[in-house]
Parts: C-alpha cells; structure tokens; sequence
C-alpha cells in the first residue's frame, strides 16, 4: 500500500515500542502490544509534532471505512485492524462496580468476538499517560461522580505542559517574526544615500509589552478556576452587610447614606449619651426613616419631626437637613420628601428660623435656576414659606450683600429669590427697597440686580403685577439711560416682562419710557438693540390702532435693516417683533405686501432657517400672522414652488405652513392655478419623504378636506398614489397612508367616489393581517373611517365578512389595535346588527370582558359602550347574563367597569329588561355580586335620569326588610 512500517522494537520492559521511522502519513499506530506495559521513554519520539501512538498491526493496510460493521473478515476477505480483538484495549464504557482484575479475567461470551472496544482501560496511575486520548474514550482517572483522581491530575498536568510549550514556541515565533530591524537589515534594503539620524534629546522609545494570547494559570489546578469573591466596601470601607442601622424597625441605608447616617451603624447606649447627642441620633433616625422608609414609616416620622422640631431646635435639625438636601446623589423623590419636612420644620419654628436664613438659601436658591421644573416649583415652595416665617427684614437682610456680588450667578439667584419673597409678602412690601437698589450710585451690579428682580416679579406673577405697574416703570426707568450697557439691556428686557404681563393693559404706564426706547433702537447694535425691539414689540400691541401703525412703520425701518443680520438670536427677536406688529389692528395690510412681504421673504425664507428648530417654529409662526392680515393667497403663491425643494427639512417648513395657513383661512382665495400647483407639490412633498412625519400627513389631510369637492379630479391620482404606498416594504409609509384615508375619507364621500372607497375597503381588508400592530391600528382606523362614510349597505367587503375577521384582532393588546378596533366593532354593532349572527355577537362579548382590564381609559369607555350596542342589537338577557357572571371576578376595575356596562345596557334596552336579573343576582351570597349590583343599580339611575321615577318604589321595597 505504500506504508512503511516498522515491525516493534523490544523495549526494557519487554513491550513493542512503534518506532521514530515512520513517515509523515504512515497511518495511525497501533496500539503497542503487551498489554498494560508501559512504553519506554526513551524510545519515544520526542519531535513536538510526534505521531499519536495506536493499536500496531502485522499489516500494512490501510485502515477500512468506519461506516463498516467490524466482523471476523471484511467483504472483500481481507483482513481489518478494527476486527482484532485486543486485550486491555479501551472497550466499554466504565462502570463503577468493575475493578482491574474484572477487567483482565473476563472473557467475551460466545458467539461475539471481544472487541477492544469491550472492555473499560486499565488503571494508569503509575503508567507515563499518553499526549492524546480519543475523543470518545472517557479520561481515565475521573470517577462516575465527575471528581478528578490522583490519575486525572497527573493526565491533565501532563496535557497543561504540553499545551504551554506550544503556546511559548508560537510566542517565540511570532516575536522574531515581528522583531526591529537591525542597521543590517535596513542596509541590505535600502540603497545608499540614506543615512541615520540622532534621536532628540530626552526621546524615550514607546515599549508596548506583548499582549498574552490566552490568560496565564498555574501548571496544576486540582480544584479548577474560580473566581474570587470580591469584599464588596462602600467608599468609606465599610462592608455592604453592615449597611443595617442599629436599632428597631431601621430601614437599609444606601451606600451614598453613610456620610450622613453613619452613627447609626454603631450600637450604643442611650442613657450615656449627653444631651445634644441624644438629640442628634433622634433627628437623624427620624431622616432616615423619612429617606429610605416605607410610607407608613415615612408619614410617622414626619409627622414626629414636625411635632418636636421646636423641642429639637433649629440648629440640630438644619444642620442635618442641609448638607443632606445638597448630596449629589440625592433622587427626585427623595428631595421632595426632604422639601415636605423643611417646609413643616419651617411652620413650626416660625421666628427660631432666623439665625439659619443665610444657610438655608444658598442650599435652595440654587434650586431657582435648576433643569427640572418641579425643583424650580420646591424651591420656590421653601422660600416662600421662609420669607413667612423670618419676615421681610430678615430677608433683606441676609440677602442684601449678594446684590452687588461680582459673580453674576450669585446675582442671578438672588434677583430670583427677592421675586419669590415678593409673591409670598406683597409686591408692595418691597417697592421702596428695590427703588433705592436701583437708584444706587455705589456700584452697578446693585442696579443691575434691582432691575432684575423687577424683571423676575413680571415672569413670576404675570397679571399681578397691574396694580402696581406704574410704580415698578418708574424704578427702572432711569437704567434705560444708565453708563452701562449691562444696566440698559436688563432695563429693556425687564420693560419686556412688565409690557408682557400687562398685555392688552397699562399702556399708559409705559408713557415716560416710549421716548427713551425710541431712541435707544437708533444708537444700540447687537445684544442692546435685540432688547430694546423686544421691548417695543410687546408695547406696540398695547397702542391703540393709530399710534400703532405709526410706530410700527417707524421701527420697521430698523427691523428690515436687521432682517440680514447673522445673529440667530437677533433672527429670532426679529421674527418676534414682526409678528406682534403685524397682528396690531393699525397696521394695514397694503403696507405689509410693500414694504415688508418682499424683505421677509428673500431673507428668512432659506434653508438654513430650516435646519434651526427653534427659529423655524418662529418663522412659520410670524408667516401665518403675515397670511392672517394679508391673507392665505398671497402667501401661498410665494412658497408653494418651494414645495418641491431639494430640502426635505425646507419642504417640512413650507407643508406647515401650508397646513397652518388653510386650517385659520381656509382655501376660499385659492384660484384653479394655485389648487393645482398645491395638489402637484404636496403630492411631490409627500412621496419624496425619507422620513415619514406629521408634518406631512397633516398637510395633505389639511389641504384635501380645505378643497373639499374641489380635490374630486385629483382623488383617483391620490388613491393610486396611496394603493402604491401601501404596499411599500416600510412598516411607517404603510401607517401613514392608512392615517391619510382615514383623514380623506369624508372629503371622498362629498365627491361620491364610493367605488374608490370600496376598493380601499377591500385593500384594506385584505392588511388585516398586518404584523406590526401601529400599522393595524392605522388600517383599523382607516376602515372604521370608510364604514362611518359610506353605510353599512354598501361596504366593501360585507359586514358579515369583515366583522368574524375583527373578533380574533380584539386579542391583540396593543392599545391603538384595541381602541380602533372595538370603535369599529361598536359602530358595525350600532348600525348593521342585522349583518351578524347573534352567535358571532356573544362570541365578541366574551372577548370584550376581557377588555375591560386596559390601562386607558378611552378603550374601556369603548368597550362598555359596544356592550350597549350589542344588547339592543341581540337582546339584553344573554348579554347581562355575561355581564353578571363577570361580577364574581376579582380585580376591582374589571368589576368596576362591568357595573357601568350593565348600567348602560339598561340605559339602551330600557331598565325593565334587566331590573329583575339584578334583583335575582343580588341574593347571591357573595360580597362582591352584591356591591357589583348596587354599583350597577347607582349608575343606571344615574343613567336613565327622570325615567327612574317609574322604578325607585320596586327597588325600594326589594331591600326591605321583613
């Protein structure tokens, strides 16, 4: 065959060794005969790749297929290696009721050739192990528990070191192939010319260690690997499982608590303890309990922190409060119930608050400017409630030096703290104060603070400030003419509140700063100018017709200079001042097409305005101002053509304002030729979106239902447009023309294109299968809408076909599916009954209780409404027998929800038809039927209004006793 083998080689121990000569693709040796002997080392070869030892044949063949039974002889008379049988081989499985010597003495029983596969391998602890095993073979040295032996270790250790030595030859090689190149390497590379250059001083070459390939372990591990434990210690070291206060019935502390609560850890005794000490645990025990508690817990502790916080005293009861109400780690809820006890604390202590005043604001104040709006409200809360309890002189007091502070955010919270105490003490209580800080000549942050405050009471109080408007202009009016820029731009934005809150009132209180302002939009640029037009934007409106269109034209000059400006925040004064002057009633539209349409348009209708949120909200909100007064024609023919921009985001500007402007105006000024420049672009706009939006969808539903019968030579290109979409691959184009049918259904129906609808219908009937359930609930909505247009007599597909496939679809729990769907059922139940078997309709009654368990409110009030339907349409008795067995479960919304049911089946099917299956079900001995009847019984009276008069006396006597 090719094969060379050599015969065996007597080893020291008498057994057949293969020999080192074999070639590279001799076939598998045999197994080395003797038996147990034990190979000699030092006739082994030794290469790392040696040949795995096996079974030695006296022949050379090649082994035969494996997919042949091994027998005495093969087919073909020759002679297999898999046919010997071998003594000692590795035969069966092992077992643990077998030893050695059973292994050696038993002999195969007759008529079945042993095999060497028959019997278990014997004990090698003392033999050399073997670098391979089989991979069928179970390793010697395990016991039938799976615990490795004396044997198995030597086995594995022996494999370990094998393993070792390939990965350190592999790193070995890897390292030279990836070595530097030496100066002789690169002269040998490189031709000549090139010479070698000085490294810099101080450089240090960057050695990166070689990466491990496998993670190192230690040659024997009898126990195998394991993880170590890690010791689990907060940041202050101490343990997680000493996270339980001392004490009874002490919640868990968390581990940011324990800077705060860590006295509570230690158990101590209470009676050596002094006074102040005492005091100390109790406050903090109380804390904790209120922190971390349960609600009972927590209401107990407050309610014994509120009672004795005059017997615990300010100081204590602050000092702990305080620095836990600034931990950064502090959860919304938690800072909130830390609120509620400073806001009782501060009820009861009254005047003992004062001393603390300073230390409690500048933990609050910053609260006044935080992200979250109810921090913003708690902290308002606190203050208030101080400014009761210190009174004004204390708080002017104590906040009176951070006035002039050179740190504006420290100004910054004092103006917001000073309009918080104004609407808890009265604007009037603070008047002559602000009017000597504003009027101040020592510094102008005072100034600049006095005004901001003024600034803060407008925002705050909003129409409260009328009283008292004339006399807050005239503190700050004097800052509109002030040395610094600071000063006259917070004057302007504080002018801006007041005018802001006033509004449409008090323009006469403004009189002495019209001039001032006038002024200070011809000689300000940049920040100030901004200010100063928001300022004139809110007073304009306040004018009356006459004096407003003069000052409107006045500071329109200004406005269109600044239309080019770069500034976004001057855009967005701009467009502000724009719209506020265009809705003034003196102002005339002709003006508006002149002189201000054409600027308008050429600068802020770009796409680059597009790109700005903020800015586009502004922009499309001034246009439709613009279209309110000059009206929706001469807009539109402006931006319709920009409906087909390259721009999706600038086409999205356009559609809503296209929306907007048709929804206040509607289409009457809209000729044939704008009609078809709308129909094509929105068309355009709407297939070419790559994001489907509302923007979109609500455009074209605006713009189809402003035509109305106008649209009719259109709809069959929108419904193909649509048949066309539905059947994209995307779940949210799918959903959004299913909305846009359903928005269009009854302009349709006004062009009598039932046939058109008819063939939606049945498209739509066919989507029922839809697997996304926003899409379904989209389709559902749209068929409810065709159904509600086109009458249950010439629906498409029928009624009796399509309600038996809307049954299983009430299963689905999703809640847009279940709400569109039961409308659908409930409207098929009010107005074709008759298209139903009444045993579909008690089938959709089963399914409906289980609706009555859904989160919103909307699908339940659906439901029990279908069940109203559903009684008049089939009769009342199958139904409430439905109804009453559902009293009997026990989730109380369920109940709840099947008592206004049954009411409302009363209401349909009048009460006589289900007073006595009340009545009857009311002797069932059972709590909840009994309650569950009364409820109904409430609701229906409440239901059937007057007509209960005929029923109160029967009921009455019913519950009498006898």
């Amino acid at each position: 065959t090719g094969f060379e083998v050599n015969a065996s080689t007597p080893s020291a121990s008498g057994a057949a060794t293969p020999s080192a000569s074999v070639r590279q693709w001799v076939e598998t040796p045999g197994r080395i005969s003797g038996g147990d002997a034990t190979p000699a080392p030092g006739l082994i070869n030794n290469r790392q790749w040696a040949e795995t030892p096996v079974h030695m044949s006296t022949r050379g063949e090649t082994p035969g297929h494996f997919d042949a039974t091994p027998s005495a002889t093969t087919p073909m008379g020759r002679r297999n290696r898999w046919d010997e049988a071998t003594p000692g081989g590795w035969g069966e499985t092992p077992r643990a009721d077998r030893t050695a010597a059973d292994l050696i003495q038993e002999t195969p029983q007759a008529g079945k050739r042993r095999s060497r596969w028959d019997e278990t391998p014997s004990n090698v602890a003392d033999a050399t192990p073997s670098v391979a095993t089989p991979a069928s073979a179970t390793p010697s040295g395990f016991t039938p528990g799976g615990v490795m032996t004396r044997a198995g270790a030597a086995v594995a250790t022996c494999a370990d070191n094998i393993c070792i030595c390939s990965g350190v030859m592999a790193a070995k090689e890897l390292d030279d192939r990836n070595r530097p190149l030496s100066d002789e390497d690169l002269d040998a590379m490189l031709p000549e010319g090139y010479k070698v250059l000085a490294p810099p001083a101080g450089y240090v070459p960057l050695r990166t260690p070689r990466r491990l390939t496998a993670t190192p372990t230690p040659l024997a591990t009898p126990g195998g690997f394991k993880m170590a434990t890690p010791d689990v210690r907060t940041s202050t070291g101490t343990a997680l499982s000493d996270m339980q206060p001392k004490g009874t019935n002490l919640p868990m502390l968390k581990p940011d608590d324990m800077q705060y609560f860590d006295k509570l850890l230690t158990d101590v005794d209470e009676d050596s303890l002094s006074a102040d000490e005492l005091r100390e645990r109790r406050i903090m025990t109380l804390l904790l309990k209120i922190k971390n508690g349960t609600p009972p817990m927590r209401k107990s502790a407050l309610r014994q922190i509120t009672e004795k916080a005059r017997e615990f005293g300010a100081g204590p009861l602050f000092n702990q409060i305080l620095p836990l109400l600034m931990s950064p780690t502090l959860e919304d809820q938690e800072r909130h119930l830390l609120v509620k006890v400073i806001d009782r604390v501060l009820y009861k202590l009254d005047d003992l608050v004062r001393p603390f005043v300073h230390k409690i604001l500048v933990v609050i104040e910053p609260l006044l400017i935080d992200e979250d709006y109810y921090a913003r409200v708690e902290g308002r809360e606190i203050i208030s409630n101080l400014a009761k309890a210190a009174g004004l002189a204390t708080m002017i007091t104590t906040m009176r030096p951070d006035l002039e502070n050179m740190d504006e955010y420290v100004r910054n919270t004092t103006a917001r703290a000073f309009a918080v105490v104004a609407s808890a003490l009265g604007i009037p209580s603070l008047l002559l104060f602000l009017k000597a800080v504003c009027k101040s000549k020592r510094s102008w942050q005072a100034r600049h603070t006095g005004i901001k405050i003024v600034q803060q009471i407008a925002i705050l109080m909003g129409c409260a400030v009328l009283p008292h408007l004339r006399s807050l202009v005239e503190i700050i009016e004097l800052g509109l003419v002030d040395e610094q820029q600071k000063v006259r731009t917070i004057t302007a934005l504080a002018l801006a509140a007041l005018a802001e809150s006033a509004t449409p009132y008090g323009i006469e209180s403004f009189d002495t700063v019209l001039k001032p302002l006038w002024k200070g939009i011809r000689t300000h640029r940049g920040k100030g100018l901004a200010a100063f037009l928001k300022a004139i934007g809110y007073l304009i409106p306040l004018m009356d017709a006459e004096y407003a269109n003069y000052y409107t034209r006045e500071v329109m000059l200004i406005l269109i200079r600044e239309f080019q400006s770069p500034d976004e925040e001057m855009k967005k004064i701009v467009l502000k001042v724009v719209k506020q002057c265009c809705s003034t009633e003196g102002v005339e539209p002709a003006y508006i097409k002149k002189d201000i349409l054409p600027s308008f348009f050429k600068h802020f209708w770009t796409q680059k305005m597009a790109s700005d949120r903020r800015n586009y909200r502004q922009l499309v909100d001034t246009t439709v101002e613009i279209a309110n007064k000059v009206g929706s024609a001469e807009i539109l023919n402006r931006i319709v053509d920009d409906l087909k921009e390259p721009s999706e985001q600038y086409r999205k500007m356009v559609m809503d304002t296209v929306e907007k402007v048709l929804n206040n105006l509607g289409a009457t000024e809209v000729d044939s030729r704008l009609e078809e420049q709308l129909i094509d672009g929105v068309m355009f706009a709407f297939s070419e979106q790559t994001n489907e939006d509302a923007v979109m969808l609500n455009g074209f539903g605006t713009l189809v239902n402003a035509l109305g019968k106008r649209v009719k030579p259109y709809l069959p290109q929108i419904c193909g447009n649509i048949l066309w979409r539905l059947n994209n691959k995307s779940a949210k184009v799918r959903q959004q023309v299913a909305d846009l049918i359903s928005r269009i259904a009854g302009v349709m129906k006004a062009c009598q294109e039932e046939r058109l609808m008819g063939h939606l219908g049945v498209v739509l009937y066919e989507y029922l299968g839809e697997e996304y359930p926003e899409v379904l609930g989209s389709i559902l909505g749209a068929l409810k809408a065709i159904v509600n247009v086109i009458g249950m007599n010439k629906m498409t597909p029928p009624i009796k076909d399509l309600l038996p496939r809307l049954t299983p679809i009430l299963k689905n729990r999703h809640e847009k599916v279940q709400e569109n769907c039961i409308d659908l059922v409930g409207r098929i139940a009010d107005r074709g009954s008759e298209f139903v078997s009444v045993k579909e309709w008690m089938r959709i009654c089963f399914e409906l209780l289980e609706l009555l368990k859904a989160h919103k409110k909307s699908i339940r009030r659906a439901t029990v409404n279908t069940f109203g339907y559903i009684a008049k349409a089939i009769g009342p008795h199958d139904v409430l027998a439905t109804l009453l067995n559902n009293l009997k479960v026990q989730e109380r919304q369920n109940r709840v929800c099947t008592t206004v049911a049954i009411a409302i089946v009363a209401e349909n099917c009048s009460p006589f038809t289900v007073l006595p299956g009340l009545m009857n079900e009311y002797r069932v001995p059972e709590l909840n039927v009994q309650n569950g009847v009364l409820k109904s019984l409430s609701f229906m009276f409440e239901y059937i209004g007057e007509m209960g008069k005929d029923y109160v006396y029967a009921v009455v006597l019913c519950w009498r006793t006898p």
